[in-house]
């Protein structure tokens, strides 16, 4: 069962095939990297209007590559929100309009969801019940998996998510947009002790917070006389800096997870989101799954950032369920799980 997947959530323009809901055939991503890039972070008007020039060649291209043609497609899976609502706006239309001309089942995707069944399409997929930490610019949650459909929220971000958290300290820092694959090339080369920024724990939650560790590095700049001043980019000072503040982010995160094993009894665990990819995060998850006896799935790092694989492949599920969307689909920026 070929599913067509649809993502325009954000800035990446992305449509990909799969198969069965877990071989992928096709995987296309235009990126908008170079335009919002000089501004330091994505502008949503830009975003959208590159999204209705790539639509169009980014799903003829995943038909091409996966020697599929729309007549062989048994759905059309497309990402529904969160995300910015022109961008979605785009996506969805597109995908509406295939549906409407072909009579082929439109399928609405929860972005989140699309994160969770990212980890379907590895080598190995986990079994149900599995906890989902997913990680990105725009999201910090942990999820209990109990099946397809059912979620339960165990904690979330209360104010700034974690990529949104390295974008701004990239942006305090000089280091260009987007800031998480900077960070950590920086901190590997750095002294991850060398500052003592806070860690948000809140003991009795399971949610997130990273908006006073933003502040922090702000105040640490502002204290050393640096801020808005220009910074050797490789200089010692920078890789402390990053190294320390990735330290803390990731010291929560597996914290998190950790404590979340506990409450909820479960001993399989998925990462993923755009932080997924990170090389620290990465190392620290593996390594408390080993010392824990714990199941842990990583995606592979083409899979964390936003993609339509996985976005089909949770098409998959709703088509399976029978979960077909109508011509009245509407995106929504913001939607929970």
């Amino acid at each position: 069962m070929l599913i067509l997947g649809i993502d325009t959530s954000c800035d990446d323009t992305s449509a990909g095939i799969v198969d069965n809901g877990r071989k992928i055939l096709s995987d296309i991503v235009s990126t908008q990297k170079e335009i919002h890039e000089k501004y330091g972070g994505i502008v949503p008007e830009l975003a959208s209007r590159r999204h209705i020039e790539m639509i169009y060649p980014v799903v003829d291209e995943a038909l091409k590559t996966a020697g599929v043609s729309l007549s062989d497609v048994s759905g059309i899976a497309v990402c529904k929100g969160p995300g910015l609502i022109g961008s979605l706006l785009v996506g969805c239309s597109f995908a509406k309009a295939i549906s409407y001309a072909t009579n082929i089942p439109l399928l609405g995707v929860n972005h989140l969801e699309g994160h969770i069944f990212s980890s379907f399409l590895g080598e190995y997929e986990p079994d149900f019940p599995f906890l989902a930490l997913i990680v990105s610019g725009g999201h910090t949650s942990i999820y209990k998996v109990d099946g397809f459909g059912k979620y339960t929220e165990l904690g979330r971000t209360r104010d700034d998510a974690a990529g949104e958290a390295y974008d701004k300290v990239s942006k305090l820092l000089g280091l260009g947009y987007p800031g998480g694959p900077v960070i950590d090339r920086l901190a590997r080369e750095g002294n991850p002790n060398a500052i003592r920024f806070p860690r948000a724990y809140l003991p009795k939650s399971l949610d997130f917070s990273f908006s006073g560790l933003k502040t922090a590095v702000l105040n640490f700049l502002k204290e050393k006389g640096l801020y808005q001043k220009k910074i050797e980019v490789d200089s010692a000072l920078i890789r402390d800096i990053s190294a320390s503040f990735q330290k803390s982010v990731v010291d929560v995160l597996v914290r998190k997870t950790e404590w979340a094993i506990k409450r909820s009894f479960v001993k399989r665990v998925v990462l993923s989101g755009g932080v997924a990819a990170n090389s620290e995060l990465r190392r620290r998850m593996i390594e408390m799954a080993d010392e824990r006896g714990v199941e842990l799935f990583l995606p592979p790092i083409s899979l964390c950032t936003d993609n339509a694989a996985m976005i089909a492949s949770a098409g998959y599920f709703h088509l399976n369920s029978n979960n077909i969307a109508g011509l009245d689909l509407n995106p929504q920026a913001y939607l929970l799980l």
